[in-house]
């Protein structure tokens, strides 16, 4: 690691801990030329997982416009931290898939069944844009396999 005050590539660890969240480890360093402390954060670089759209162009998955969906259907049911947890394991789910490209409908069903645990009001109202319902007999279908406790299906 170069020091960032005398460019040196010779430094020790004074200090190392997980960062808050346990995503990464966080490094305190002193250079050994200048004396310069400075930390650094490691964190392991996953491979992009795309996200084949139905359109069939691809795009790298986003977990903010997976908070910003279930958000929306949740107009200020659910918390901005319950969300972020939900899109992490909506995420997770998809990576340990083992596919580096998944398909839109994958990450909505991955939504509904997160939604489901959560809310089942912000649930309903994903799942009516998301399954395009077209009448009242689309929301009392999704009702009704909503109560038997059913996975969610496809649109």
């Amino acid at each position: 690691m170069r020091c960032p005050g005398c460019g040196v590539d010779d430094d020790r660890v004074v200090d190392s801990r997980p960062s808050t969240g346990g995503d990464a480890i966080r490094r305190r360093r002193e250079c050994r030329a200048c004396g310069l402390r400075f930390t650094t954060f490691e964190r392991v670089e996953q491979p992009e997982l795309l996200v084949r759209k139905r359109s069939g162009v691809l795009a790298p998955f986003d977990r903010a416009k997976v908070v910003a969906g279930m958000a929306r259907a949740g107009k200020g049911r659910l918390a901005p931290e319950v969300l972020e947890n939900a899109a992490m394991e909506v995420e997770t789910t998809l990576r340990n898939s083992g596919q580096r490209e998944v398909t839109s409908e994958q990450v909505g069903l991955q939504v509904l069944t997160q939604l489901r645990e959560l809310d089942q009001v912000a649930y309903v109202l994903y799942a009516s844009v998301y399954k395009d319902f077209q009448g009242p007999e689309d929301f009392e279908k999704e009702l009704s396999s909503l109560r038997k406790e059913d996975p969610p299906k496809t649109a």
